[in-house]
């Protein structure tokens, strides 16, 4: 394991190298949580691909092929259609907002009377997101070095912390770049192949398993119908999302770039299944469908390739970890911490320019930099005292959808919707969720399936049963929804990358 460790070690320093490289280009708000609104089409697909394939989509995405055959790709593949979906059809307005968060649009579209409320359930989602991607450090890291889980966490936990908070969203950018290269090398090209070839070709593989092992839909209509629903609509409202669609340079970027993202999650979501099917006929008995991937890597690959290929699976858990800490922190200083202070009409959240200059934003870069630390350190300990992360995992995603969908989309789709129908929306949905989860227990699906009924007939008939949006809101709306309002981040180069 000599040869696998040192490839191991060396990706590890990168990451610390790349995020000291970034502490030196982040010398602005903007540089800090966008960076800088200036990435071109290749370093944006890449990114936006590295943070939505994170350790579930690779380890998960495996267990799944190995339990469910072909159709275990539903999970992914509903992301990339999620990722297809905002990249199509939202992410050049969204681009063109020129806001830091989601609550921020909502303070834009609804007059700033809906941001509160929705920050605090976007903030639970992320550090929920965020340690779950730090509680999958423990199964790699003991493939790796037989390590103890606390030491595991702690270990991956501080890295990430490390690179994001020196360098904010341009380290993450960086090494995001690299952790898509090395998932791209060696679970695409390296693992796919050598995981059929093991197996013994697709032949061996149809006559080994059952037929349903090859079924488009075997895994379920109504799981695919509740994986669309979490994660497909998820994937167009998450801040974690969000904040990448922002660091795009154009609305021409973030559409186009992110179609090649989406496009390239629905082929790893196949080669994932593909890898689990793969594992099945190797290993039929396996006590457990997520340790698919680590047995097929330990025991199956050549030494180099196997430490390669851990680290494929390390940066598909970092990325998603950083980008969740980011969106976390930023949600936290930009949308809770700020409007507490009395801040909410600060610099950044309506386009005003400071009145401090340059001083003013290297005291926001010093702030935002401190919340990413703090919430990377109680990140860190909730996942050492948190066990299963699956239901608290699944009550993120049931608010998130629940509370924010509707009031998101009906502020960019429906000009009839009012601040009032958007708070009643996000109250009515979310608490619906909890209720629910209660009532059919926290992994059903009819709380998610309910509360966004629920949220979406209140929405409408309260916002049908209140005054307009007044007419100067609308207008500022219109203006930034076109790309004509102010710029808080402006001028800026372009990086052409």
């Amino acid at each position: 394991m000599a040869v696998d460790y040192t490839v191991i070690v060396v990706y590890l320093a990168g990451m610390l190298a790349m995020g000291w490289w970034g502490m030196r280009r982040a010398r602005s708000k903007s540089e800090f949580l966008v960076a800088g609104r200036r990435l071109g089409p290749w370093m944006y697909s890449g990114t936006m691909a590295a943070i939505v394939l994170g350790g579930a989509s690779t380890i998960g995405g495996v267990g799944l092929g190995y339990t469910h055959g072909l159709s275990g790709a539903w999970m992914v593949f509903t992301i990339g259609l999620g990722l297809l979906a905002l990249s199509v059809f939202f992410s050049a307005r969204i681009a063109r907002l020129k806001v830091y968060t989601v609550s921020e649009m909502l303070d834009l579209r609804y007059g700033g009377r809906a941001g509160v409320l929705s920050g605090v359930v976007m903030w639970a989602y992320t550090l929920m997101l965020a340690v779950t991607s730090t509680i999958a450090y423990a199964t790699i890291f003991d493939v790796l070095f037989d390590l103890n889980r606390t030491l595991a966490i702690v270990i991956g936990g501080s890295i990430v912390v490390a690179y994001s908070t020196l360098g904010g969203m341009w380290s993450i950018t960086l090494t995001d770049m690299v952790q898509f290269v090395v998932k791209t090398v060696g679970v695409l090209l390296l693992l796919l192949p050598i995981a059929v070839v093991k197996a013994g070709g697709f032949g061996a593989m149809r006559d080994e398993l059952p037929g349903d092992y090859f079924e488009p839909l075997g895994v379920g209509g109504q799981t695919i119908f509740t994986y669309v629903l979490i994660y497909t609509f998820g994937m167009l409202i998450g801040q974690d999302i969000w904040q990448r669609v922002f660091t795009a340079r154009s609305d021409k970027v973030a559409r186009w770039g992110g179609t090649v993202a989406g496009t390239y999650c629905l082929v790893y979501a196949l080669a994932g299944a593909v890898i689990g099917t793969a594992a099945k006929v190797m290993y039929p008995k396996l006590p457990s469908a997520d340790a698919a991937f680590a047995t097929i890597v330990k025991d199956e690959l050549p030494v180099g390739v196997r430490g390669l290929v851990l680290a494929a699976a390390l940066a598909a858990v970092m990325s998603t970890s950083s980008g969740a800490l980011i969106a976390c922190a930023t949600v936290a200083n930009n949308d809770i911490w700020a409007r507490v202070r009395g801040a909410a009409a600060r610099r950044g959240a309506h386009g005003e320019p400071g009145e401090h200059g340059e001083h003013e934003e290297v005291d926001e870069v010093k702030g935002n930099r401190l919340f990413i630390l703090v919430m990377g350190v109680l990140v860190v300990g909730v996942s050492i005292v948190l066990n299963d992360v699956v239901e608290a995992l699944t009550v993120a995603y049931n608010l998130l959808v629940g509370g924010l969908l509707v009031p998101i989309l009906g502020g960019l789709l429906w000009r009839r919707g009012t601040a009032a129908g958007a708070l009643c929306a996000v109250v009515v949905g979310g608490l619906s969720v909890v209720g629910l989860m209660w009532h059919y227990g926290i992994l059903a699906n009819e709380p998610v399936y309910y509360g966004l009924l629920a949220s979406l007939a209140v929405y409408v008939a309260v916002s049908l049963g209140t005054p307009p949006t007044d007419a100067v809101t609308l207008a500022a709306w219109r203006e930034r929804l076109a790309g004509r309002g102010p710029d808080p981040s402006a001028p800026e180069a372009s990086v052409h990358a």
